[in-house]
């Protein structure tokens, strides 16, 4: 009972809630922040199993935590940064990285402060979010050290909610009971308190103070080496496959490395105390004992990384659902049934991109349930299904038919991505008030409301149309779009004579109107293919 009176339930649900929180956050402005060059940039540090686990080493040795670096490895991994063999990489790194933990209170006797890492990332990142806020890559890089400061926090929390309990536990009591209890007891402490690091700054006491031996230290450290994955685990929950088959995977890989380091124990004992001659110096020892049985688990498993992965994968496969309303019913062996159900799959596309382009403009009406990589996935789809149409005898007109529609998916796709990755730039738009920003805005958001309405009278692909009639429309609306993004580039003529009004804006607006532009000329362009595939079909 005198265990768990200590135990501060409110501040441990806070320091969860803030923890996942931080979670949410970090893979988030990870999302945003991936351009090509941030992908490139992580491609290159993890490029092979070498590097990744270099770079997981090293970052962990930095930041003093390898949870902190296993977090960000799900949320890469979450972001579709880093696949599976790179992030199993990195955390066998991250695992030999904390042993500077070890080294660094050993040595110096001291105890990592959390307050004194997480708050400055918060208020660092908190001021840079409303001085920078009219740059979205500052913004993001800001939310990024919120988030960062957050996982520290929440970590803190939940650690300072049971603090007293390491107080009360004392592993003396376990005598006798061998190294089992001693890894077991490592584990549940790493686990409750969430941080490997005061695990082991605890053994590392209780063996200078000689409460107990050097096996039973080295046991602890074995058992708290697991412990740390309760957090990696805890950030897999509720996320994607790829986050649990990672999550997963580390979990393997710290249990396979803490049977064979408690195998070991006495050959590995004999290894640091005698061939070493750390008899003197247990507190050293015990460090040099984490590194090596640490670097020993990422030497074992290397050559099984990639089966590892594999496995994992088997174990956790990815829950395939099919995007698509008409084409995964349809068998493309029959060709004339196959091109209809391919039109109408793509006055879908059609549907799905106009709903996920309202919420980015502030529109009224239908919205899509689809993520912007589940319409990725769906124009997958898509394509495959027309791969497997197009290996089918096609007459000649039903094949330049086919290819005319996967055009305008193509075009509804393109248009999605370069306005999905506009968003930023949309955002800050939004936060300008002086009057030619505000002006630029509502003609951007009209030109797209006006290809919203239009393309409702084609995106239920039950509905009979007049083709002739819509394709008019159709007509009209480009023209429409051409004029405004005359009188768009009119506008921001008469503002660059403005001596207020800076060329760096001007430009913005332009890059910007031309995206948008360009998007409403694809999505016309695709229109305009669907109604001509009606009307080849009538």
């Amino acid at each position: 009972m005198e265990l768990f009176s200590q135990f501060e339930i409110w501040t441990f649900f806070a320091g969860l809630g803030i923890f996942l929180f931080g979670m949410h956050m970090m893979e988030e402005s990870i999302r945003i922040l991936s351009g090509a060059a941030f992908k490139s940039l992580i491609r290159r540090w993890t490029g092979t199993k070498i590097k990744a686990i270099l770079s997981g080493m090293f970052s962990t040795a930095i930041l003093q935590s390898s949870s902190a670096v296993s977090l960000m490895v799900l949320a890469f991994v979450g972001a579709g940064i880093m696949n599976l063999i790179q992030a199993i990489s990195v955390m066998m790194g991250a695992k030999i990285g904390t042993t500077a933990t070890a080294w660094i209170v050993a040595v110096f006797g001291f105890k990592f402060n959390i307050e004194a890492f997480s708050l400055p990332m918060i208020g660092i990142g908190g001021l840079g979010m409303i001085v920078l806020a009219k740059s979205a890559k500052y913004v993001n890089i800001s939310k990024f050290l919120v988030a960062f400061g957050f996982l520290f926090m929440g970590l803190d929390y939940m650690k300072t909610s049971v603090d007293e309990i390491s107080t009360v536990l004392d592993p003396a009591m376990f005598a006798g009971y061998g190294v089992l209890v001693y890894a077991l007891t490592g584990l549940v402490l790493t686990a409750i308190m969430q941080s490997s690091s005061a695990t082991i700054a605890i053994v590392l006491t209780m063996l200078f103070s000689g409460v107990i031996n050097f096996s039973s230290g080295a046991a602890m450290i074995i058992g708290a080496n697991v412990g740390t994955t309760v957090t990696v685990v805890l950030g897999a929950l509720g996320g994607i496959h790829t986050k649990k088959q990672a999550a997963l995977s580390q979990l393997l890989f710290t249990s396979g490395t803490a049977i064979a380091a408690l195998l070991a124990l006495p050959l590995l004992t004999w290894l640091v105390l005698d061939l070493f001659s750390f008899n003197d110096n247990l507190v050293l020892g015990l460090a040099l004992f984490h590194s090596i049985f640490n670097i020993g688990g990422v030497l074992l498993y290397y050559p099984f990384i990639g089966r590892l992965a594999n496995k994992v994968e088997g174990w956790i496969p990815e829950k395939f659902v099919s995007l698509s309303s008409y084409i995964h019913k349809t068998d493309p062996n029959v060709p004339e049934a196959g091109l209809v159900a391919f039109r109408k799959e793509i006055q879908c596309q059609l549907r799905h991109t106009v709903n996920f382009l309202k919420p980015i403009f502030k529109l009224g009406g239908e919205r899509t349930d689809l993520s912007y990589s589940d319409l990725e996935r769906y124009n997958g789809e898509i394509f495959a299904y027309y791969t497997e149409l197009h290996n089918e005898n096609l007459q000649p007109g039903m094949s330049e038919q086919l290819d005319k529609l996967l055009r305008a998916s193509r075009n509804f796709m393109n248009s999605t991505k370069n306005l999905y990755e506009s968003v930023d730039e949309l955002k800050v738009l939004e936060g300008e008030y002086d009057e030619i920003h505000q002006a630029g805005k509502q003609m951007l958001k009209d030109r797209v409301d006006l290809v919203v309405k239009t393309t409702n009278k084609l995106v239920d692909p039950e509905l009979e149309i007049d083709c002739q009639a819509v394709l008019d429309e159709v007509e009209d609306l480009y023209e429409q779009i051409e004029v405004s993004d005359k009188e768009f580039i009119q506008m921001c003529s008469k503002a660059v004579a403005t001596p207020d009004f800076k060329k760096v804006e001007v430009t913005f607006l332009l890059m910007l109107n031309r995206v948008v532009t360009q998007s409403c000329r694809m999505i016309v362009f695709g229109m305009r293919a669907i109604i001509e595939s009606n009307l080849n079909h009538d």
